[in-house]
């Protein structure tokens, strides 16, 4: 919707008591991304230009993580909670501001997505002063039903209100609603407390936009679209839903998984095409694969960039500004941190690599570590190209092998080593002729005399 202006008010005060938790119920994550955090994500994606977060009182870690999520956001503050109404009031001065359109989301519904929410902003261009987002659970009780006539809607019905015939109805509230700016303040503010908890229902803005002729109209999402989170359970079934959703896209844009269902990613996951993942990856936020990418089973990824024709694991991790080049390989419990790897290097079993660089076609052997922190600070380790590291050598940082170097198996650099150099530094080996045969008699004569 170009054309149009638009804000969304996202709720976000609720306690979460259920969730038996001190993290506020929406900043709970799923894919690695607070729930609130994709109800700001999809309504970006819907085309929506601003934003009010309504917080309870003392959620600093909402207020904190909205402050970046959303820059241009408003932050408002619900210091009483008198229900639903009431909450989106405590948003009037964001309101006050004209929008053509005006969602109101909930930050514990992080499934919905872009296209519901271009279709609700659709109605509103087409004439409708409310939309109300609704839903067909397999049992609705519980729910309030949405009570239509020739495509008007006229109530929503809570189901202790309802009469037997509107309980039959199978159409439910989801809770999410749109309203056209020019209405909504009216609207609202006319709504009133006559309930048994004394509270300030949204929903009944419904009902006043049908006494003042105005179009009020139902549009339905997928059940398992506008499942909120009030329990560890549900968090659990919404991760689930994300998860099979993301599996999916990714197996449609040409990504090869053998066990889609053991493979996790992120909110934030890149994956190429002919990338192939086999059985129990794990990925956390901030992961890029580009083409042709291969990683092997039981590996554990976050923040990290694999460029394309890498290799890694199985049972590899790659932590925060790991930079594989394109053919480069990491092996077998390996792991990686703040290190760039070049075009062609192997680093293929049972190494750590932390605040490095790897330079192209380089070998790095097995049970190798960079010495990268004294305890204070961390330093830099350069491996040059085409350098070769020897198995169990410890690289005491900072330091730099250079281009074509080799270091002995077994020694621990504290100096830098010139290109094209041999580098040992480990005791040598001194050989005892006879020693082990008399060590023995020696043990066996130890023996008969304590029996």
């Amino acid at each position: 919707m170009p054309d149009r202006s638009s804000l969304a008010i996202v709720l976000a005060a609720g306690e979460g008591t259920r969730m038996r938790s001190s993290l506020p119920k929406v900043m709970h994550p799923v894919a690695g991304l607070p729930m609130i955090g994709h109800v700001l994500k999809t309504a970006t994606g819907a085309g929506i230009d601003r934003f009010a977060v309504v917080v309870g009182n003392g959620a600093g870690a909402v207020r904190d993580f909205a402050a970046k999520a959303a820059p241009s956001a408003v932050l408002v503050e619900q210091v009483e909670r008198l229900g639903t109404a009431h909450a989106v009031l405590a948003a009037r001065e964001a309101l006050e501001i004209a929008a053509d359109d005006v969602l109101v989301l909930y930050g514990d519904t992080p499934l919905v997505t872009a296209e519901t929410l271009a279709r609700m902003r659709a109605e509103l261009a087409q004439g409708a002063s409310v939309v109300v987002l609704g839903f067909r659970p397999e049992v609705p009780t519980g729910y309030g039903r949405l009570i239509e006539r020739d495509g008007q809607l006229l109530a929503i019905r809570e189901e202790r209100e309802a009469s037997d015939e509107e309980r039959a109805i199978g159409f439910c509230n989801a809770g999410l609603m749109g309203f056209r700016g020019e209405t909504i303040l009216a609207l609202l503010d006319a709504v009133e407390n006559n309930n048994a908890k004394g509270e300030f229902y949204l929903t009944d803005a419904v009902e006043i936009a049908n006494r003042r002729g105005l179009g009020v109209v139902a549009i339905e999402a997928d059940a398992a679209e506008v499942g909120g989170v009030n329990t560890r359970a549900e968090l659990a079934d919404v991760e689930r839903i994300w998860q099979d959703r993301a599996r999916q896209a990714a197996l449609l844009a040409g990504v090869t998984m053998t066990a889609p269902e053991t493979v996790f990613l992120a909110h934030d996951t890149k994956l190429s095409r002919d990338v192939v993942i086999e059985p129990n990856v794990f990925f956390g936020p901030g992961v890029t694969v580009d083409e042709g990418v291969v990683i092997h089973a039981f590996s554990h990824l976050t923040g990290a960039h694999l460029e394309r024709g890498a290799e890694i694991g199985p049972f590899a991790r790659l932590r925060p500004g790991a930079q594989l080049g394109p053919k480069s390989k990491v092996g077998n419990f390996v792991e990686v941190k703040n290190a760039e790897i070049g075009a062609g290097a192997k680093i293929s079993h049972l190494t750590y690599i932390g605040d490095a660089k790897v330079g192209a076609e380089a070998n790095v052997g097995a049970g190798t570590v960079t010495g990268n922190y004294d305890g204070y600070d961390k330093a830099l380790t350069v491996i040059g190209e085409g350098a070769f590291i020897g198995s169990n050598s410890v690289l005491v940082a900072p330091v730099t092998i250079g281009d074509g170097g080799y270091v002995a198996s077994g020694s621990v650099i504290t100096e830098d080593v010139a290109p094209d150099a041999l580098a040992i530094a480990r005791g040598r080996q001194v050989e005892k002729p006879g020693w082990a045969a008399r060590f023995r008699e020696l043990k066996a004569k130890t023996k008969r005399v304590r029996v």
